[in-house]
């Protein structure tokens, strides 16, 4: 794909952001959109930043500490893919915001690193909302427990929740997941856990992010609309 098509994509897609925040009253400016990179050279990544777009999601560790040693721009990455703990050593001090988090054992483990910098990383936490086998994620009876046990950790600030909900051909039947991941999220928030903030909701895609906006997403995670079809790592 060409550097005017990754640009001229990345304008449309803020344009229907903008309609989709209009729609249902809310400020575009609350909703941030994660380009997701994945499979996609570093020559796009940096076609879409000379477009202004400065975050972008990677799911495979191998793949994003190669891409990011090409990319000297200062974008800002999130990584939003199954992390496995033993891999998370190489994300140290290298990404902004892990979304995936869906486990004690990985916490732990990037608490671990994170505290070798003595820093603190940005989490979500990911929920499997319909129990898919085929998708990572706590079940959502049990993300309250999980995040009162992160907050103990002090190398980790918990920012929210993420989700991958089955996928529907029509964009507005996946709105009652949107819906459940925002009440969930609601739930935590009235925990009142310290260190705890429940102001991220990561949760829509290509072809579904309007309805996820009007459901109170705050990270867009878009990939095919921008890239154009993915290509395997």
């Amino acid at each position: 794909m060409s550097i005017q098509d990754i640009q001229e994509n990345l304008r449309m897609i803020r344009e229907r952001i903008d309609q989709a925040c209009h729609d249902c009253g809310r400020d575009p400016h609350g909703v941030r959109l994660v380009a997701v990179s994945k499979t996609k050279p570093a020559a796009d990544v940096l076609a879409a930043f000379a477009a202004g777009q400065k975050l972008f999601g990677e799911s495979y560790v191998q793949e994003f500490t190669d891409k990011a040693e090409q990319v000297e721009a200062p974008v800002e990455w999130h990584f939003i893919g199954h992390l496995q703990s033993n891999k998370a050593k190489y994300l140290r001090g290298r990404v902004r915001m892990i979304h995936s988090v869906d486990r004690l054992s990985l916490a732990r483990e990037i608490n671990r690193q994170w505290e070798r910098i003595d820093e603190r990383l940005e989490v979500l936490v990911q929920v499997n909302l319909a129990g898919e086998q085929s998708k990572s994620g706590v079940a959502p009876q049990e993300a309250p427990a999980l995040v009162r046990k992160l907050s103990e950790l002090p190398h980790l600030r918990v920012r929210g929740l993420m989700t991958l909900p089955p996928f529907f051909e029509d964009p507005q039947a996946v709105r009652p997941y949107f819906r459940q991941l925002r009440e969930l999220s609601e739930e935590i928030a009235g925990l009142d856990l310290p260190g705890v903030g429940m102001d991220e909701l990561s949760m829509g895609m290509s072809h579904d992010f309007p309805a996820a906006i009007a459901e109170g997403a705050t990270l867009v995670r878009v990939g095919t609309a921008i890239f154009g079809a993915r290509e395997t790592p």
